[in-house]
């Protein structure tokens, strides 16, 4: 199926079409198009649309990988970094995923995704960032070892006056996740302390965010992006960027699971969240990624 963009785009067939379609469907979209027309679809949109509503729709039209590496091109280059990005894309991603990423940041960017990042980014946060950028986590549990991880942890941070953030990387950024769900657990009937508490107490800025994400995303990744997604909507204004980031990223992965624990977690559903929280087509079209209302 393929339409034709005119002057006075019909934002709502755009809106259905894109949104009812998978990724792969979007891409053979363009395809035709550009076989057809002999243009490129995604510049005639952005002809046609315009602000948060165009945003979304380009971000719509990317393949997933090539849609990550954008965002962490964009969050890297310029003035400053923006560590939520970096945080929350290599810290919620698979091995598999990280390796796809890296590989097509540098075909794509002609640049060395790890180099940028160190380039960009210093002390523990980025050596932290380094070795999830290595995408090389342990397998399966190591039994006799949870006790051990729990311990040296409890050591490194509320046993000692200061933080060994060194042990803190290490476990947190090499462990299974299935074997830091056990470490967490064990942890807690140490520390009489959540790990994330912990955390919370004995590390600060952007290191602290990203043992946070990746302590959450041990345990749930849903949960994570269910919080996420809280948080951009949540006080005066929206942070929009991360929203349409969460949307787009997840509507094939896991939105199910993210409405789940958004309901479970904040006593509201995502869809009602977004229906107070944006307005016009950019709302439509961000309704319809989330599907059904579980109010």
């Amino acid at each position: 199926m393929v339409f034709v963009v005119t002057i006075g785009t019909d934002e709502d067939s755009i809106m259905k079409l894109l949104t009812s379609r998978s990724n792969s469907q979007r891409q053979q979209i363009k395809a035709a198009y550009k076989t057809l027309h002999g243009k490129d679809l995604v510049g005639d949109l952005k002809g046609e649309l315009g602000g948060k509503f165009e945003t979304l729709v380009v971000a719509l039209m990317t393949p997933p990988i090539l849609y990550d590496v954008t965002s962490l091109r964009n969050a890297i280059k310029g003035a400053g970094t923006d560590e939520k990005v970096l945080i929350e894309i290599l810290s919620s991603r698979t091995a598999q995923q990280i390796k796809d990423i890296t590989a097509a940041y540098r075909q794509e960017f002609n640049k060395n995704l790890e180099e940028d990042v160190t380039g960009d980014t210093s002390g523990h946060f980025r050596r932290l960032l380094v070795i999830l950028l290595q995408a090389s986590r342990q397998q399966g549990v190591q039994e006799g070892n949870i006790e051990a991880d729990a311990q040296t942890l409890f050591s490194a941070g509320e046993k000692k006056f200061g933080t060994d953030e060194e042990q803190f990387i290490t476990i947190l950024g090499n462990r299974s996740t299935e074997h830091l769900r056990r470490v967490f657990a064990a942890y807690m009937k140490l520390a009489g302390y959540e790990m994330e508490e912990s955390i919370q107490r004995e590390t600060s800025g952007g290191l602290r965010d990203l043992l946070l994400a990746v302590v959450k995303c041990a345990r749930s990744v849903p949960a994570y992006f269910a919080e996420t997604l809280y948080y951009s909507m949540k006080g005066a204004g929206t942070d929009d960027q991360t929203l349409i980031r969460v949307m787009v990223s997840r509507s094939e992965v896991d939105m199910l699971d993210i409405r789940a624990d958004y309901r479970r977690l904040f006593a509201k559903s995502l869809h009602s969240a977004i229906q107070g929280d944006t307005s016009g087509d950019y709302r439509k079209a961000l309704l319809l990624l989330c599907g059904g209302n579980d109010a």
